[in-house]
């Protein structure tokens, strides 16, 4: 009965650890758009909606803002995202770091790899307009407010009858 007890331990903490790192490696993916500036200070705002592969989705607002030797405007309309060490859905909410280095005239691109904590982003994309320099900026996802759905509808009227 001795024998047995740590051997089932031992069983108990390898079947959990295997599931914990399982849990970890929910695939993610992001689609996006965005609009970005830059002279000096670099800001973008977007909107995007996160998939996992259990079948959550969450729309999700964009903002980064960075400081660096930058100039451009431009908007990216095709951006996707992939997510790496994420347990569940709630683990991609947060601030981001990016450090990145763009060149792009008329039909501009971006890639970025950024990383929060254990969680890490790469995101690509297409779009428009014209960018040049290098920037370290913090890239924050949260969830999107009711009134901002990335689904094209539009707001709920207020209920002014209180």
């Amino acid at each position: 009965m001795k024998m047995i007890t740590p051997v089932f331990f031992a069983v108990a903490a390898l079947a959990a650890s295997a599931t914990f790192a399982a849990e970890r490696d929910l695939s993610c993916s992001l689609t996006f758009s965005s609009k970005e500036w830059s002279a000096l200070y670099a800001s973008a705002t977007g909107e995007g909606v996160v998939t996992c592969k259990d079948g959550s989705t969450m729309p999700v607002a964009i903002r980064a803002k960075g400081i660096g030797i930058t100039a451009g405007k431009w908007k990216i309309t095709d951006g996707k995202g992939a997510f790496t060490h994420v347990a569940k859905i709630d683990d991609v909410i947060g601030s981001y770091l990016s450090v990145s280095g763009d060149v792009g005239v008329s039909k501009a691109g971006t890639a970025r790899a950024l990383t929060k904590g254990n969680v890490s982003l790469v995101l690509a994309g297409k779009g428009e307009g014209f960018d040049v320099g290098i920037a370290i900026s913090n890239f924050k996802i949260s969830k999107a407010s009711e009134t901002s759905k990335p689904t094209g509808e539009p707001p709920k009227p207020a209920d002014k009858s209180k």
